[in-house]
């Protein structure tokens, strides 16, 4: 006769006592949920547990569906940048970036309606229908230069950090405008989250050094 384990999963101020077998696909589904913040269809999948695991816990209220293909844990602790860790899972290469960086290290004034994603020129750009994104193309230093890892609601983001951001911001300007990141470069400097020597630093290798030096001289 198969053993039977009893186990008690806790998730936040609630406890879910499941009986059942130590290979059970929806146990093992919320376990990935809770370990990692969120589960894929795809890595579920591998894990050899079916998609109608995930359906029947998403109709039980146990797991809400955060994008396509993407779970998460009803109980879970939602941040305010989770769209960028959901973006982050289905795009791991990319790194965010631009207003959506400028958004998550807290300079200026921009709360972007989709998240900006620096991705490799050369690479095919994904087709995702949430969150709605803004692909950004790009190669050599501008692409790996200035680039941080960080964990947000149990996922690993790639960010671009505050120096590399206002570099960006200057290199990208007819995207979203020079008064963008003007305002981005003095608060920057303002507030110390990088120096004018870092920003030079960065500017240099991205070919926006002679762009950016005359609006750092007068905030001098």
């Amino acid at each position: 006769m198969a053993s039977v384990c009893k186990s008690v999963v806790f998730y936040e101020n609630e406890s879910i006592y499941l009986h059942m077998t130590s290979h059970d696909p929806a146990q093992t589904a919320l376990e990935m949920a809770h370990r990692q913040g969120m589960i894929r269809l795809r890595d579920a999948m591998e894990r050899g547990i079916h998609p109608e695991v995930l359906r029947r816990l998403t109709d039980q209220g146990k797991l809400i569906k955060i994008a396509r293909g993407t779970y998460a844990l009803a109980s879970a602790d939602i941040s305010t940048h989770h769209d960028l860790a959901v973006a982050s899972a289905r795009v791991p290469s990319g790194t965010v970036c631009l207003l959506s960086a400028l958004s998550y290290h807290e300079i200026g004034t921009q709360l972007p309606h989709e998240v900006w994603m620096m991705i490799d020129r050369k690479s095919h750009k994904p087709r995702i229908d949430r969150p709605v994104m803004y692909f950004v193309l790009a190669s050599g230093p501008a692409l790996t230069l200035g680039v941080e890892e960080v964990e947000i609601d149990g996922v690993g983001v790639r960010v671009f950090n505050p120096a590399k951001t206002v570099v960006d911001c200057f290199r990208y300007r007819r995207h979203i405008g020079l008064e963008v990141a003007i305002e981005a470069l003095r608060e920057t400097i303002k507030h110390r989250r990088a120096t004018p020597s870092q920003i030079d630093e960065y500017a240099r290798p991205c070919r926006v050094a002679s762009v950016i030096r005359p609006y750092l001289e007068a905030m001098a």
